[in-house]
C-alpha cells in the first residue's frame, strides 16, 4: 500500500501544476476581464504622475476595461515598487516609475524588493537631466559656468538626496568637470526651482521637460546643458554637455510601467501593445514634447534590456560617488 501511495504522490503533484498552467492560461487568454491599476510610485502632479495618466486613459480605451490610477509615494518610489513585487502576478495591478527604479537596485539598502522582482512592460517617455542657473548668474553656458567657477565655492540644488538629478549632477562636478560642488538638498523640484529662480543657488539640477523647460522658454531660468545626445526640440538653444567639451554622461529621467515578474507572456504583450499604441497617437506625442518628453515605443523585450542597461549605469555612477541610503 506504502508503494502504490507513493506512486500517486508525484502524479497528483504533476496534476496540480498542469492545472494550475492551465488555468494561468485561460486567465491570459481572457485577459483583461476587470478593473486596472496603475500603481504610480510618486505623488499627483509630477512626471510619473502626469504620464501614468496619459497610458491610464489610453488602456482605458484600447483594452475596454477602467484602468485606475493610485498614487503612492514615499521612499524614494520604493513603497510602490514593493507593493506591486508583491501583487498577484496577473496584468490587474501595475507599476508606474521612473529612473528611480534603476537608481535605488544600488543606492537604497534593504528595499524589500529587487528590480529582477518586476517585469518591465514598456517604458513611455523619457527626458535629459540639465544643469540651470538663475538669470543673475554671469555664464551662458555650462563650459562658462565651469570656467568661472574653479577655485570657487559652488553649489547645486535638487528635488532630493539620491535623485535622478542629484547623481547625474554630482558625477558630472566631481568626474567629469573636475571642480568642487556642493549639493543642496530640497523637499521636491518646486522649492529647488524656487530657489534657483531667486538666485539663492548657483545651479539647479533638474529633469528638463515640464516647468523647467516652461521657465527657460519664458526666459527666466536660463538653461547651461543637457545630458542628451542631441538637443531637445523644447528648448533649441541650450546645448549638450558634449557640445561644450563634456562628453562621457548620458542620463535622463524616464517613466515606464511593470508588472510582478512572474506575469503571463501573453498579458505583458498585450499591455505592452496596447501602451505604445497609446504613446504613438498623435494626441499624446503631441502632449508629451511639448512639455519636453521624448515619446518611446519599445517591445517588451527592448525594453527589459533598456532596464537592465540603466541599473548598470546608474550603479557605476552610484558606487563612484559613494553614495547609500539606507
Amino acid at each position: 500500500m506504502r508503494h502504490g501511495s507513493a506512486m500517486r504522490r508525484p502524479l497528483t503533484t504533476l496534476m496540480a501544476v498542469a492545472l494550475l498552467a492551465w488555468q494561468s492560461a485561460a486567465k491570459a487568454d481572457t485577459y483583461p476581464s476587470g478593473k486596472i491599476t496603475l500603481v504610480v510610485a510618486f505623488a499627483a502632479g509630477g512626471v510619473a504622475d502626469t504620464v501614468g495618466r496619459l497610458i491610464a486613459q489610453g488602456l482605458t480605451e484600447r483594452l475596454k476595461q477602467s484602468v485606475v490610477v493610485e498614487n503612492r509615494g514615499g521612499a524614494g518610489g520604493n513603497i510602490a515598487a514593493q507593493a506591486v513585487a508583491r501583487a498577484a502576478p496577473d496584468g490587474y495591478t501595475l507599476l508606474v516609475t521612473t529612473t528611480a527604479l534603476a537608481i535605488n537596485e544600488t543606492l537604497r539598502e534593504n528595499k524589500g524588493f529587487a528590480a529582477a522582482d518586476l517585469m518591465p512592460v514598456a517604458v513611455a517617455a523619457s527626458s535629459p537631466e540639465a544643469l540651470l542657473t538663475g538669470t543673475g548668474n554671469a555664464a551662458a553656458n555650462l563650459a562658462d559656468f565651469v570656467k568661472n567657477a574653479k577655485g570657487k565655492p559652488v553649489n547645486f540644488g535638487s528635488a532630493g538626496v539620491g535623485s535622478g538629478s542629484h547623481i547625474a549632477a554630482e558625477y558630472f562636478f566631481k568626474e567629469i568637470a573636475k571642480i568642487e560642488a556642493t549639493h543642496v538638498p530640497f523637499q521636491g523640484g518646486a522649492p529647488a526651482l524656487n530657489a534657483t529662480l531667486g538666485n539663492q543657488i548657483d545651479v539647479l539640477a533638474t529633469t528638463l521637460g515640464g516647468a523647467p523647460a516652461a521657465q527657460i522658454n519664458a526666459g527666466k531660468l536660463k538653461g547651461l546643458g543637457i545630458a542628451a545626445e542631441k538637443r531637445a526640440g523644447v528648448v533649441p538653444g541650450v546645448p549638450t554637455l558634449a557640445e561644450q567639451g563634456f562628453p562621457g554622461l548620458l542620463a535622463a529621467s524616464w517613466v515606464g510601467v511593470f508588472a510582478p515578474a512572474k506575469t503571463d507572456a501573453k498579458i505583458v504583450a498585450a499591455l505592452n501593445a496596447a501602451i505604445n499604441e497609446t504613446v504613438k497617437s498623435p494626441e499624446v506625442t503631441q502632449k508629451l514634447t511639448s512639455i519636453g518628453f521624448d515619446p518611446i515605443v519599445l517591445s517588451q523585450g527592448q525594453a527589459d534590456a533598456m532596464v537592465k542597461g540603466e541599473v548598470a549605469k546608474w550603479g557605476r555612477m552610484v558606487k563612484a560617488l559613494n553614495l547609500s541610503v539606507k
